[in-house]
């Protein structure tokens, strides 16, 4: 599926945490949403990622944001990357891919040379309305976390 665009209404969605609590996004309205998706928990790319979110996630509150990490690992591996990593946001566990496909984050990847279909490493802002702000379709686990508060601190 296409990736969301600005201005567009983000679908609303329910899905297990690391705690297999049900996290819904409209929960959220009123607040900033980042929504990062992420290939695989506890891989060094995405732990980098997450522990930058982490370690930065006093300033986004600050700034009236959240942070939900979508992947489709089963929430038992999503607590053992949070226990493991100290993570203080919710990771969710989309192992059917259907937020994952609604967003536009299941995508044809190449590795070495190989042609294959994978979780796109990208994020949405969502303004507290939860339209979409901003997307980020490819990011870097380096410089994640800048393009993220550049995107909040701009409203």
């Amino acid at each position: 599926m296409a990736l969301l665009n600005v201005g567009d209404k983000a679908p609303d969605f329910t899905l297990p945490n690391q705690d297999n609590k049900l996290i819904k996004l409209s929960d959220f309205a009123g607040r900033y949403v980042v929504i990062y998706f992420y290939p695989k928990a506890l891989t060094p790319g995405c732990t980098a990622q997450a522990c930058d979110l982490r370690d930065s996630l006093q300033i986004l509150q600050d700034h009236n944001a959240t942070v939900l990490g979508i992947s489709a690992d089963k929430p038992v591996l999503l607590k053992r990357f949070q226990e493991e990593e100290h993570l203080n946001f919710n990771l969710l566990s989309d192992v059917e891919h259907k937020v994952i496909d609604a967003y536009g984050a299941w995508q044809e990847k190449s590795m070495y040379g190989k042609i294959y279909m994978g979780i796109q490493r990208m994020s949405y802002i969502l303004a507290p309305d939860l339209t979409v702000m901003q997307v980020l379709p490819k990011v870097s686990p380096k410089t994640h976390l800048a393009e993220v508060m550049r995107a909040i601190s701009l409203k």
